[in-house]
């Protein structure tokens, strides 16, 4: 009991008001969807460029894959069935398929399939009526609008009740990406009708905006919430306003001021997604991150070319995104991708990982060292094994995660990174950084760690500043590396390349563990763990990997 107690004070005591008092509102308040007849429909002067296309989710017309799984959706009361998982659901009612690849070639299966949502969901009732779904298929539905796929009078008449629930259901206890997509999806429905009440949802959708481009895009470019997976959503979203923006200029030209600020903002979000993907050209995985959420980063910086912006610039050999605290270090064959970020809003830490000072590493354009990965959400062991520390290539003391990660998507005490530095030496590149995760322990320990890369080298040296009874380090490798141990050291192929691993830890082994690079997929692939030798004091530690 004193534990969760403990578990809750440290959670509760970093929210802002609005989360708490705006909890209990939401919860009590339920507003009666209002279907009176829908606004005109605005003529737009504007081009509509086509957006980044996400991967086909609709396999037939009663058929769907999201988060690879499948499950046929034949019946009205699938739409909320209680024996398939909440997340899918969800996906279900975004219509993502709507604006997927080829999706001209199922016109007639999504015209079926908005009539069915219409008929099937009364509204105001089930999963696609809470204001998240609710969002994205308001968006979803526009942009194939759009397209040039005409909504008929009936499902006209169900956006407009849509919006209007919406706007009776904004997530302000949740803020973050929530709030962003809620208001996102009031600026398509103004903008798509027309008249006093399209004003309205555009008016509340930019106020909303005007607070929350300038909080939630940090000066570097990067989401604030420093999940590379929400950063490349958060691109998204950002070049679809700017389309909506184009599309309507007259709708628009109220909030002119604001808007000429977009571009500019939306190539620094272009240069950060660059920054922080591997040469394989998709993100590295860091806090909550999964391949095939977002679309491909290629897909989205050719969007961002349809809409005229300068494309976001190669990354250079040193890159120090110092507002959201990741570094990008590129030497001859290797790309360094090294985590010294605060684990991300102290108000709103859901999609944060115990993952600090972790790193992960490319060679010849190849994943070699990595963190494990997202594979689900929700609550259980495996979601919670995947948030911890032990998940990640960084140091773990005594059992403990360097923040306390727990139930889902809850941080109680956290850890803060310091004494960041980076600097090029005569043929290598030094990072430094230490986090005070571990100084809620008796011990008050400190972790420094140090990486110096080279053309063909790569050390990390750790040091453990304080008391500790055991201290382990691991190394992730990904699938595609065999691993050989060897004493102390051992050796590691990737495809036809050799790289060589010392360390100077007396206790190291070579463990079957999993990958997550996408949700609901898990692959096998080893982790070195390194186990330290307990200290009173301070202590040092050294992982080396040559290749040629």
């Amino acid at each position: 009991m004193f534990r969760k107690a403990q578990l809750y004070f440290h959670t509760l005591r970093y929210l802002k008001p609005v989360q708490i008092w705006g909890r209990v509102s939401f919860r009590l308040l339920r507003p009666k969807p209002d279907l009176r007849p829908a606004p005109a429909e605005r003529q737009s002067s504007g081009a509509w460029q086509a957006p980044a296309a996400r991967r086909v989710s609709m396999l037939s017309q009663t058929r769907f894959r999201f988060l690879n799984v499948e499950y046929d959706i034949p019946r009205s009361a699938d739409w909320n069935s209680a024996q398939l998982p909440k997340l899918w659901l969800y996906n279900l009612h975004y219509f993502d398929d709507l604006n997927a690849e080829g999706t001209a070639n199922r016109v007639e299966w999504h015209r079926d399939l908005i009539a069915r949502w219409i008929a099937e969901n009364p509204p105001g009732q089930g999963n696609g009526w809470e204001p998240y779904p609710l969002s994205l298929r308001i968006i979803n539905w526009i942009k194939w609008a759009q397209s040039g796929n005409a909504l008929d009078e009936v499902a006209r008449h169900s956006l407009a009740v849509q919006a209007r629930f919406l706007t009776q259901r904004l997530e302000r206890h949740l803020l973050g990406n929530h709030l962003f997509a809620n208001a996102k999806a009031l600026m398509f429905a103004g903008c798509y009708f027309d008249g006093d009440e399209a004003e309205a949802w555009l008016q509340l959708g930019m106020s909303i905006l005007d607070r929350e481009i300038p909080e939630q895009i940090l000066a570097d470019g990067g989401h604030f919430e420093r999940s590379t997976m929400y950063h490349a959503l958060a691109y998204e979203d950002m070049l679809d306003l700017l389309n909506l923006v184009y599309r309507n200029p007259d709708a628009m030209s109220p909030w002119q001021s604001m808007v000429a600020s977009w571009p500019e903002i939306i190539v620094k979000v272009g240069s950060w997604l660059h920054a922080m993907c591997h040469p394989d050209g998709e993100i590295a995985f860091f806090n909550d991150a999964a391949i095939g959420i977002a679309p491909l980063p290629a897909a989205l910086f050719s969007y961002a070319e349809r809409l005229d912006l300068s494309d976001a610039d190669a990354p250079m050999d040193i890159v120090r995104l110092s507002a959201s605290g990741y570094i990008r270090v590129t030497l001859g064959q290797a790309v360094l991708l090294i985590d010294a970020a605060s684990i991300g809003p102290d108000y709103l830490p859901g999609h944060a990982h115990a993952d600090t000072l972790s790193y992960e590493l490319s060679l010849f354009g190849q994943r070699m060292v990595v963190n494990s990965g997202t594979s689900r959400y929700g609550l259980g062991r495996e979601r919670e094994w995947e948030r911890s520390t032990g998940a990640h290539s960084t140091v773990e003391i005594d059992g403990q995660d360097s923040s306390e990660v727990w139930a889902g998507f809850r941080v109680a005490r956290r850890a803060y990174p310091f004494d960041v530095s980076v600097k090029r030496d005569s043929d290598a590149v030094i990072v430094e950084a230490a986090h005070d995760g571990y100084c809620r322990l008796p011990g008050r320990v400190v972790h420094r760690r140090r990486w110096i890369l080279q053309a063909n080298r790569l050390e990390v040296i750790d040091i453990i500043e304080g008391a500790f009874s055991e201290a382990v380090s691991r190394v992730y490798f990904h699938p595609d590396v065999r691993v050989k141990k060897v004493g102390a050291g051992g050796t590691a192929y990737l495809f036809d390349r050799t790289v060589s691993w010392e360390t100077n830890v007396v206790d190291s082994t070579v463990e079957s563990t999993s990958w997550h690079p996408e949700f609901g997929v898990s692959v096998p692939n080893s982790c070195l763990r390194m186990k330290m030798a307990p200290s009173k004091q301070s202590a040092h530690y050294r992982f080396i990997l040559d290749w040629t």
